[in-house]
């Protein structure tokens, strides 16, 4: 609720008594007790601007109010309470709730304040030992810091000996003391799990290793030399032309497709996420930061609230979301790329979660009537606040706007198993009437399709049987748990 300030009321010895104190208006003058704070009243021949109403409006009405000084034996209220209302009531801010799940999730721990530790601060009654290798300081020679996370900080250092020999590395390194609640300890379980089942896409940043010691867990990546898409973006004044800002986006969906497709949902993607692993102009760009992603069932809804304020969505916000959420977050990142601003907007991260939800991002102001109608129609479908007709991965890699770039290809979708779920369950009526809507797409609509289709493994005859779906599903996800709740939810 808005901000309300309440006194018990004291009537002044100057307190006007006669119905000559109010204008004809029927507003209080000058000297009635009630207007803002801090700010002038208007002369007595205007009406007040203060939007709520007084609490005498008409004194001839309320001649015995005892606020009006009337004859107080006629009620037991002695006084009436003052109310200034500063402002009309907002609505209920979202970030409140989010810093309490953030605390559950973090303890004491803010994102981006992990520091270097100084000992041994194990809280009791937790179990913080993961089972990692313990011998990092006899393959590695830790560096200098290079960046933090949510919940630790990178350093580089230099392998000493291995298949790694010589070479420098990117070393996560995340304090057991940071650790204070089963959550966070969880956290770090799942991310090094993660990086180990997406290991090996070009795209994403390469995963070799895992130590822990007493004081902290060290996880040993590729070190991306390159930077942080960030940093890129600010370089270029913050524009991009749509020819690099494709280049950009197709790298980005290729590696988001490749996780939704292993059921893995990143959850904090922006560009301060996205590393190159090079300086040169055409060197790849690979996520990184998995300290937040999670699995999720293809008819599964995560709850907990995670994120970055700017890029998070709208159904994050309601705690139900699934894979949708990251695809949100790649509209952002494509907005942003094309004009150079936020698509959402505040000074306060509850502003931010305001606009988020209510707010629509602005196509009117340049540059945006000089882009091409696909690039807009593209970031438009990816920051569609109903996530059901958001795009997915795979088709986003389909639309028009990317359709002619040389890197394109379209992988497997998670969602065409639902849809094969769907036609299964339907009715006769229903199937003929899907027939007769596919005859009348056009051929850039049916590419996306007719690329899935393919990828399904259709026989000779030009059916998929079930066998066939089986055969896909291991082929592409390398997630065995994943693989069989995707046919769990086909059958």
């Amino acid at each position: 609720m808005g901000l309300c300030h309440g006194k018990p009321s004291e009537i002044p010895k100057d307190y006007p008594q006669d119905p000559s104190a109010f204008d004809k208006n029927g507003a209080f003058s000058d000297q009635v007790i009630g207007t803002p704070q801090n700010q002038p009243h208007s002369s007595k021949n205007k009406s007040t601007s203060f939007p709520f109403p007084t609490p005498s409006p008409l004194r001839s009405l309320f001649k015995n109010s005892p606020v009006l000084g009337g004859n107080s034996n006629s009620s037991s209220v002695k006084s009436t309470p003052l109310r200034i209302f500063k402002r009309p009531f907002p609505p209920p801010s979202p970030a409140k709730h989010i810093r309490s799940l953030l605390a559950k999730r973090y303890g004491t721990v803010k994102p981006n304040e992990a520091t270097i530790p100084e000992g041994s601060e194990c809280d009791i009654g937790l179990d913080k030992n993961f089972g990692f290798s313990t011998q990092f300081t006899a393959h590695y020679e830790l560096g200098d810091e290079i960046g933090r996370g949510h919940f630790g900080y990178t350093c580089s250092a230099k392998a000493k000996k291995g298949t790694l020999k010589g070479q420098e590395v990117a070393v996560k390194v995340i304090p057991k003391s940071k650790m204070t609640t089963a959550i966070a300890i969880e956290d770090v379980r799942r991310e090094v799990k993660i990086l180990k089942a997406l290991s090996g896409h070009k795209n994403l940043v390469q995963f070799y290793d895992a130590y822990e010691d007493e004081d902290s867990v060290y996880i040993v990546m590729e070190w991306c030399q390159g930077g942080e898409l960030l940093d890129r973006i600010l370089a270029r004044g913050g524009k991009y032309s749509e020819e690099d800002a494709k280049d950009v986006m197709v790298q980005i969906l290729t590696a988001v497709a490749f996780c939704h497709l292993q059921g893995v949902v990143h959850r904090d993607l922006k560009p301060e996420n996205f590393l190159y692993t090079a300086k040169s102009a055409n060197s790849p760009l690979k996520a990184i930061d998995f300290g937040l992603s999670d699995y999720v069932k293809p008819d599964e809804r995560l709850n907990d609230i995670v994120g970055s304020a700017y890029y998070v969505a709208p159904e994050v916000l309601h705690r139900s979301y699934g894979t949708e959420a990251d695809m949100w977050s790649i509209g952002v990142i494509a907005y942003i790329l094309l004009c150079g601003s936020r698509p959402f907007w505040a000074r306060t991260e509850s502003g931010i979660f305001r606009a988020v939800l209510k707010a629509d991002p602005s196509f009117d102001e340049n540059p945006w009537p000089s882009l091409s109608p696909e690039a807009t129609d593209f970031v438009k479908r990816l920051l569609n606040k109903d996530y059901r007709k958001r795009m997915t991965a795979a088709q986003a890699l389909s639309h028009p706007w990317l359709a002619s770039h040389p890197d394109v290809k379209i992988p497997l979708d998670m969602i065409i198993y639902r849809q094969v779920k769907i036609y299964i369950c339907s009715s006769s009526l229903r199937k003929s009437a899907l027939c007769a809507l596919a005859k009348t797409l056009t051929v850039p609509q049916l590419a996306y399709l007719k690329e899935q289709f393919n990828l399904m493994g259709p026989d000779k005859s030009g059916l998929i049987s079930m066998q066939n779906l089986k055969m896909v599903c291991f082929r592409y996800c390398s997630n065995l748990w994943y693989s069989f709740n995707l046919l769990k939810v086909t059958h």
